[in-house]
This record gives C-alpha cells, structure tokens and sequence, in this order.
C-alpha cells in the first residue's frame, strides 16, 4: 500500500502543477502579421430576386459597411455573373442593388471589388504642382560643360 501511495502522490502534484499554466496572449514579436486581402471579399448572396429581374436583395454575411452607389458582383454556377449597383436601402441583414449587367439567381455568391491600394484621403494634395521657372518639368540643356543660359 505504501508503494502505490509513493508512485501515486508525485504522479499527482505533477498533473496539478500542469493544470495551473493557462495558455496566455502571445507575445508581441510572435503575433502573427495582419492578413492581406488577395482578391474579392465575399459580403453576401442573392436572397431573392425581383419578378421582373432589374433589382435583387443580398443577404450580408457580416455588418453591411458598403455606402450607396458601388458596385459588387454576382457569381454563380456555370460562369454565371452579373454587376449590382447598391441603392442605399437596408434593413437588417437585406440590402437592395440594382442589377446592372449580367443574370442571377438565389445563392449567388456576392463580392466586394478588390481595392489592392486604396485611396488616401491626401492623395491629391502630393501631386507636385508645375514650377513657373521651369513649366515642362523638363531638364535644361547643356551645351558643352555650360548650362544653357537666356539672354
């Protein structure tokens, strides 16, 4: 009976010292980098189409984050596709797009265009404007060692 007790009681606090690590946040320098989008995001799927076929509703797989006026596309069975141009009207999961181009049918997969750099707010301010020295941007020429000079 000592025997087992002797084997049994390191057996055990070594299974309760194990219990007691809990697996924590990952340090900062082993976090894994941000994904990256390569393609289309898959926002939803054609819910339903209208009798008269120009307008559908999307049922969205998340939040619906996208503003009035862009334009996603439909994907289906045998390379079937087709633009919507979103309306602006939502409720709940639902959201209206005009189809532009192209056929659907309920279960269509609906994407996102792919926005590989999309653009900043002060991208039209770092555009160099033209100087008035120099208005073709041109280099001036060189005759011999000299630049060439007005008179």
């Amino acid at each position: 009976m000592k025997v087992v007790v002797y084997l049994l009681v390191p057996f055990l606090l070594a299974l309760g010292a194990c219990s007691n690590f809990k697996p924590g946040k990952p340090d900062a320098d082993t976090e894994a980098p941000a994904k990256v989008q390569e393609g289309p995001e898959l926002v939803g799927r054609i819910a339903s189409v209208a009798a008269d076929r120009r307008f559908v509703l999307i049922q969205s797989y998340g939040p619906w984050k996208r503003d009035a006026g862009t334009v996603l596309t439909s994907r289906g069975d045998d390379d079937r596709v087709a633009n919507l141009l979103i309306t602006g009207e939502a409720a709940g999961q639902f959201a209206a797009a005009d189809i532009q181009s192209g056929s659907v049918e309920i279960g269509d997969a609906v994407h996102a265009p792919h926005l590989p750099n999309p653009p900043t707010e002060s991208g039209a301010e770092t555009m160099e404007e033209p100087s008035s020295e120099n208005p073709s941007n041109q280099p001036e020429k060189e005759i011999g060692n000299h630049p060439r000079h007005e008179t």
